[in-house]
């Protein structure tokens, strides 16, 4: 070939899109020996992490799967290759929050799980590598739940790689792929004998060493908290032994590093790393709130982060907004939380100027009603032992509503009756000073 001639077909490859790029390389596997195709793969891999998530998907269908199904059991593309780019979509889609159904009824899927039982069943003659590769595939591709006969041979598989503490980058990669399919695995209820002792393990050596990246810490604390679900007397281990509310303080500090004045649509790739992180974190802590009862003064640095989050994220980031007002009316349900802390904490401010923005949408205008709804039921609901602070508190709310402009805030709950009826709410008094004084 001439020099002209490649510099053709160099800028023919330049001008092709990543999606064709990948469709002719993932073609060339059929006429390929087995060390050809880990370097194609190698270069697939290079060409997923640069998609975006239209890209990825159009890639990444059904069909797809079930070609590479087909191609594994006539041999044409080996086990090895499979398994080196299924890790690598499965571990894209973990670090993006991509959500992927593709695979979950595609013959492949199915595939996977019969060669985890067989493998399993092997006992002597089992091969742990391949066992767990394919665990590590299918447990980071799924976007259903794991069927409830493989959780007992999925978990320990993976949490066995988790707990490496070999320094190798290879031995560090393997525990990087484990603990997001870890945390991908769904509410199942699983014995504590199959992961307590172990993921405590993991959590606590992190908090000492800090050996894990921040996609693989916040992967191990989804997988505890999916437990939580199921498993109440995990309380006093999330919320005093392992100490979750100081942890998740990450969120401030990664909403340093987010520009809240800046268009979502022009942020850099760091920043969107960022908010990417802080949406994983959201879907722990929303977890925690749910389902945890135990009071500990962490929770109030916890509430405070989302109060001010929910300040800088007003008016570019509504979706962020938005969680950061759900998470906060989620607190106020807890009894655990005093009401007083939400005043400490600058929730009560945050929340009053929320629902006074002259544009507002019906969600954040009804988790904002329906905070201080619940704020203003628990003050009635208060035993009597505690009605001198009740009395102080319902005080200091008013206050803080007049300086916010309380005669403004009362008419605008006067103006959504309509708005809370249509949602069947009623119980709200007309005179809204009734809840904070009169109670």
């Amino acid at each position: 070939m001439s020099l002209s001639d490649a510099d053709k077909c160099e800028k023919g490859v330049q001008t092709m899109t990543r999606t064709e790029q990948f469709s002719i390389l993932f073609h060339e596997q059929e006429d390929c020996r087995e060390v050809e195709q880990m370097q194609k793969i190698e270069e697939m891999n290079g060409l997923i992490d640069e998609m975006n998530e239209i890209e990825f998907k159009s890639i990444f269908t059904k069909e797809l799967f079930d070609k590479i199904y087909r191609m594994i059991e006539k041999k044409i593309l080996s086990l090895e290759s499979a398994i080196l780019l299924l890790k690598h979509v499965g571990y894209f889609r973990e670090l993006k929050t991509i959500y992927l159904e593709s695979i979950d009824y595609s013959l492949l899927s199915e595939r996977m799980k019969e060669m985890m039982i067989d493998e399993n069943e092997k006992k002597k003659e089992r091969n742990e590598k391949i066992l767990t590769d394919i665990c590590e595939c299918y447990a980071l591709l799924i976007e259903v739940s794991i069927p409830k006969k493989l959780l007992s041979i999925v978990v320990p598989c993976l949490l066995k790689v988790a707990l490496k503490k070999d320094e190798t980058d290879e031995a560090q990669k393997e525990v990087e792929m484990s603990l997001p399919a870890l945390g991908n695995i769904g509410f199942w209820e699983i014995e504590q004998k199959l992961y307590l002792n172990e993921i405590k393990e993991i959590i606590e050596y992190h908090q000492e060493h800090q050996n894990l990246t921040r996609l693989a810490y916040q992967s191990a604390w989804q997988f505890l908290m999916n437990r939580f679900y199921n498993d109440r007397t995990l309380e006093e281990v999330i919320t005093n032994e392992l100490h979750f509310s100081k942890e998740a303080k990450e969120l401030k500090d990664l909403s340093k590093y987010v520009d809240w004045k800046r268009k979502e649509e022009r942020k850099g790739e760091r920043e969107a790393k960022e908010v990417l992180a802080i949406w994983r974190w959201f879907f722990v802590i929303d977890n925690y709130f749910c389902f945890c009862k135990l009071w500990n003064e962490e929770l109030v640095g916890l509430i405070n982060s989302f109060a001010q989050m929910l300040r800088a994220s007003r008016d570019n980031y509504p979706d962020i907004s938005h969680q950061c007002l759900y998470s906060l009316r989620s607190a106020a349900e807890k009894r655990n939380v005093e009401i007083d802390n939400f005043l400490k904490s600058g929730t009560i401010d945050a929340v009053l100027e929320e629902i006074q923005q002259p544009t507002i949408n019906d969600d954040i205008m009804w988790n904002g009603l329906l905070f201080f709804l619940i704020i203003s039921e628990r003050l009635k609901e208060e035993d009597e032992e505690s009605e001198v602070k009740r009395n102080a508190t319902k005080m200091k709310i008013f206050e803080k509503m007049e300086e916010e402009g309380y005669e403004d805030f009362i008419e605008s709950f006067r103006e959504m009756f309509d708005f809370l009826n249509r949602y069947s709410v009623n119980q709200l008094s007309i005179i809204i000073s009734d809840y904070f004084l009169n109670a």
